[in-house]
């Protein structure tokens, strides 16, 4: 970075004010503006100082290092001044708007635009969300047209600059001390005109095509789980980075399973002797059948537990649990042998909760009672 002299180039003293020397760049960026000297290297460089000096002087641990040790020690804070207009109006694009009212939207027009980001609705099934799956999709978006290389223009042939904005995108007017800038209608702000539009794309810069998309679905995932592939939205432009692509999962139900967070839910039909006396029996799970045990005395709506049978945790370790709630079947259709056995077993019932004068202690049933439905 050669030497400059900041205060001399734009005109004020070392002890000037923060407003003094924003009045003073306001006065040179004015004079040497590119927009104002169009093809004027010595005005383009006179812009290009004034700017660079500027940007050291606004900012106050920038100036106190330049005045302490000069410019050779602004390099320590990664300052090396502007490479073109670009970073300039990047820079200044707000405050060239207060300046001026005019002249910054053409040059903030040619900078990278990123490109919109899209969204993909994607079923599954409910086996495919406890395990994971990689899927194959087809997606529709705009990319560059492959015969203009995006620029919208016929091979061989290029746009050029509106004649009714003179390539700034803007009509300016004044009316007074007023300048009034509106978009230029013939152009639509473009500041170029294509005048040979090239036949593949009609114009536009871009053609629509269906994309294939490999997609990886870790397992765990819910109806409303969301991916995100970057880079795989619409295309940026002006070399603006791609947008991504969002895809919205949605679980379909299963007939036997449901799910509660990470755990899966099913219920399973006993009869009232298994109930009864306890038995062992095999529960589907998505991992295949499971033996489970059944306790003497099983209540029906009572749930049981098979531990790590259920979701796998995305945001922890190892899986859920199945919860199996037990459905005591009342029977039915029973032939005069099944009937007989039922009434001898409730005749039997009721003889032990009898006292001893032979009936019924209704005390003691109401206390059963209230003892088995707590």
């Amino acid at each position: 970075m050669e030497e400059k002299d900041y205060y001399n180039i734009l005109g004020v003293s070392k002890d000037a004010s923060e407003e003094q020397i924003k009045k003073s760049y306001r006065k040179i960026a004015m004079e040497y503006h590119p927009d104002r000297n169009p093809g004027n290297k010595e005005a383009e460089e006179r812009f290009k100082s004034a700017s660079e000096a500027y940007e050291v002087l606004r900012d106050p641990q920038k100036r106190e290092i330049y005045d302490r040790y000069g410019i050779e020690g602004l390099k320590g804070t990664g300052f090396t001044g502007f490479r073109g207009f670009e970073d300039i109006f990047s820079t200044f694009g707000d405050i060239f708007e207060d300046f001026f009212g005019f002249g910054t939207t053409q040059r903030r027009r040619t900078r990278a635009r990123p490109g919109a980001d899209l969204r993909y609705d994607l079923k599954i099934s409910f086996y495919e969300a406890a395990f994971g799956k990689e899927a194959e999709i087809e997606i529709p978006k705009n990319v560059l047209c492959d015969v203009c290389h995006g620029t919208g223009a016929k091979p061989g042939t290029h746009s050029t600059h509106c004649p009714h904005c003179k390539g700034t995108g803007q009509l300016i007017r004044s009316q007074g001390f007023f300048t009034i800038s509106t978009t230029c209608g013939h152009c639509r702000g473009e500041g170029n005109v294509i005048q040979h539009p090239c036949k593949e794309c009609r114009g536009n810069g871009k053609v629509r095509k269906t994309k294939k998309i490999q997609v990886k679905i870790p397992p765990g995932v819910d109806t409303g789980s969301k991916l995100r592939i970057r880079g795989e939205g619409e295309e940026g432009e002006r070399g603006g980075l791609s947008g991504d692509l969002f895809i919205f999962l949605y679980v379909e139900p299963h007939d036997f399973f449901s799910r509660e967070g990470d755990e899966i839910v099913c219920q399973i039909p006993i009869s009232f002797p298994q109930a009864t006396l306890g038995t062992e029996i095999e529960v589907p799970t998505l991992n295949g059948n499971k033996h489970l045990t059944i306790p003497k005395g099983v209540e029906s709506g009572e749930i049981l537990r098979i531990k790590g049978e259920g979701f796998p945790r995305m945001r922890g370790y190892g899986r859920g649990d199945q919860l199996v709630q037990i459905i005591i079947k009342t029977p039915t259709n029973l032939n005069k042998r099944q009937e007989e056995i039922l009434r001898e077993f409730e005749e039997l019932s009721k003889r032990k909760n009898r006292g001893e004068d032979g009936r019924e202690d209704s005390q003691q049933g109401w206390k059963r009672f209230f003892k088995g439905n707590n």
